[in-house]
């Protein structure tokens, strides 16, 4: 079998990093910082302004609202806007991460992930003992919801393609396509905002909603869609596509460990690509768990059985409702 090109010990940061801005629906300030946690415990957010430190797992079984943006929450608490946020640990790499927040939005910044790989960047990856528990896709499994659609197919690495289409002459049809890495989701994907055309904000406005959103943080498309009112213009002639792969590597994240597979995903948002996890979490022939070793420049698989305790806490619960004992387990090689 051929190597995987993938790290396989799981990461954490080396130092705390923290940074300040407002949540882009509820205009409210915010403080949020990322800590080093343990490993095998995965990304957990914390409500630092509210009693419960029980926290929230960053797992899809705790989405509860996928309109607008990403919601997580458990009980009566609950983080919104997580996606640009879990794209940067992705894409930096990071398996196990606390996310303390003071309020109910993580902070929009200037709409993309840039800044959060940026907070990355200064702390620095530490590797941990443990080996990478990892989901590879073993069959094609295909999602359809209206036009939207998306397909996951085998792949030794984690490829990303999305395409979108829209009626104006601005933006139009768009595709991208990468292999994740941290260095080209950095060049690539992470600096890539938000957007929305100028009347959709303007309604948002009158709603009460985006009360954080402004042309430092929105690209807003101009009335007669030949333009955008943002000083300095778009940061890539596809900067819209871009931030659609952006938001589907940081909602993906929300399985709870890395990816072997190519996702490809047209006409897609937050409510769709939740849906595809949900699809992807049935369809237990398609898909085993795996755990990479490093073993010289080949890559085999065997039996593991002493990591199911641990994926227990990260991935099976909400995948499959199984016993852990029911669930494949193997092992996979990756080159030193």
């Amino acid at each position: 079998m051929s190597s995987i090109p993938l790290e396989p010990h799981q990461h954490t940061i080396n130092t705390p990093v923290s940074c300040y801005g407002v949540g882009l629906h509820s205009g409210d300030p915010v403080n949020l910082t990322i800590k080093p946690a343990p490993e095998n415990s995965g990304i957990h957010f914390f409500r630092t302004d509210l009693d419960d430190k029980n926290g929230i797992p960053a797992h899809m079984d705790k989405v509860v609202d996928t309109r607008l943006a990403t919601t997580i929450a458990h009980r009566e608490m609950y983080v919104s806007t997580t996606e640009h946020l879990m794209a940067a640990l992705q894409g930096f790499g990071v398996d196990n991460a606390h996310i303390e927040i003071d309020s109910a939005e993580v902070p929009i910044m200037d709409g993309s992930a840039g800044p959060f790989m940026l907070l990355l960047k200064k702390s620095g990856l530490k590797k941990q003992k443990a080996m990478r528990k990892v989901l590879r896709i073993t069959k094609e499994i295909t999602f359809k919801d209206g036009d939207a659609e998306i397909t996951i197919l085998p792949y030794k690495g984690f490829k990303v393609s999305g395409e979108i289409h829209f009626e104006d002459s601005f933006i139009k049809t768009q595709t991208y396509s990468l292999d994740l890495s941290a260095e080209k989701f950095a060049k690539e994907i992470s600096r890539a905002r938000t957007f929305g055309y100028v009347e959709q904000v303007e309604e948002l406005w009158a709603n009460g909603l985006a009360q954080g959103g402004n042309l430092d943080n929105v690209i807003a498309i101009h009335w007669d869609r030949t333009s955008v009112l943002n000083e300095g213009g778009l940061r890539f002639s596809d900067e819209f596509i871009r931030h659609k792969v952006l938001d589907l590597i940081g909602d993906m994240a929300l399985l709870g460990c890395p990816i072997l597979g190519h996702i490809k995903a047209t006409r897609c948002g937050h409510t769709q690509h939740l849906k595809f996890m949900q699809v992807l979490a049935q369809a237990t022939d398609s898909w085993e768990i795996v755990e990479l070793e490093t073993k010289g420049d080949h890559s085999v698989f065997h039996q593991v059985a002493s990591t199911t305790k641990a994926m227990g806490q990260q991935i099976i619960p909400f995948l499959v409702p199984q016993k852990i004992g029911q669930v494949r387990s193997r092992a996979v090689t990756v080159p030193c």
